[in-house]
């Protein structure tokens, strides 16, 4: 009889319900943003394998790129092709496919979708419309190398990918100059060495950085200390100079306003008594997220005063 009831329970359901284990998950007009890997096929989750299978179809920014990944997993589902060309195209006949109760899935060619990635159009447009977007997270190649950066993570900016032309690169790069936040950037083989070298003639040569190139792929390097270092490591290799590559640069140092400084001098004073010059002023930046350098200098002349 419970055998009975439960078949009874699928097929009312309707057709775009799939039976997971125990429960049944009605797919019916929702829009699911899936993350794919980065680069090792095994980097996607087992909610983004299922979905990639149950949907009625899928978006793909490169539909012959995105097969090698479902031919690799087992997934059959038909594939539409939604790019930063076509999108706006595309959006009318996808919500019109959506708001009749299929399912679809949007992917990238690698990572998060919207993530310097086509989708936002489509996106946007589905959500003013009422219909639900989903999101099914995964890779992402920002936060990954964020997390094996050493800089900090508290607060960072991502840029994206700079623009191809040398002077719009630099006025852009010239205006992040002075953030105290973590940059993040993309860039591609093609202008790698030449956005290195503007970073570091614009942040400065000691300005702390890593570059991290074919994240999860055969090949994955990260690179650096100093944006000095990682254009002379770019230089002199050129296997440093193919791929995919996500920048990670350290903001610049915070400079006290007088308020900060009186603040900051006056823990300064109490540290000194306790232990030398270079720990209290590491404390003391450290706490206050004031520079360094600057607490450094004012804890010598505080000595010497004394």
């Amino acid at each position: 009889m419970q055998y009975r009831r439960l078949v009874v329970h699928i097929f009312n359901v309707g057709s775009h319900s799939k039976l997971k284990g125990n429960s049944v998950t009605d797919h019916s007009g929702l829009l699911y943003v899936v993350a794919t890997p980065i680069g090792n096929m095994t980097d996607i989750t087992q909610r983004a394998i299922q979905i990639l299978s149950d949907v009625d179809f899928i978006a793909a920014e490169d539909t012959r790129h995105s097969r090698y990944l479902l031919n690799h997993h087992g997934i059959n589902t038909p594939m539409i092709s939604v790019h930063e060309h076509n999108e706006r195209k595309q959006v009318e006949s996808v919500l019109a496919r959506l708001s009749n109760g299929e399912s679809m899935a949007l992917i990238s060619d690698a990572g998060t979708p919207l993530i310097s990635d086509p989708g936002y159009h489509l996106v946007k447009i589905a959500r003013d419309k009422g219909i639900k977007v989903v999101p099914v997270p995964g890779a992402c190649a920002l936060i990954a190398a964020l997390s094996v950066s050493g800089l900090p993570t508290d607060h960072f900016r991502f840029e994206g990918f700079l623009p191809h032309k040398k002077s719009a690169r630099q006025a852009q790069l010239t205006s992040l100059k002075d953030e105290v936040v973590t940059l993040v950037f993309y860039e591609s083989s093609h202008r790698i060495a030449e956005s290195v070298e503007d970073m570091r003639n614009i942040f400065g040569d000691n300005r702390q950085a890593i570059l991290a190139r074919e994240i999860t792929k055969t090949f994955e390097t990260v690179l650096g200390n100093t944006l000095g270092d990682i254009v002379s490591k770019v230089k002199e290799d050129a296997n440093q100079r193919k791929g995919e590559f996500v920048l990670v640069v350290r903001g610049a140092e915070k400079q006290s306003t007088d308020i900060e400084m009186q603040s900051a001098e006056a823990l300064l004073k109490l540290l000194l008594d306790e232990m030398s010059v270079k720990q209290a002023s590491r404390i003391v930046a450290s706490y206050k997220g004031l520079s360094k350098n600057e607490l450094y200098k004012r804890a010598l002349e505080m000595q010497e005063d004394s």
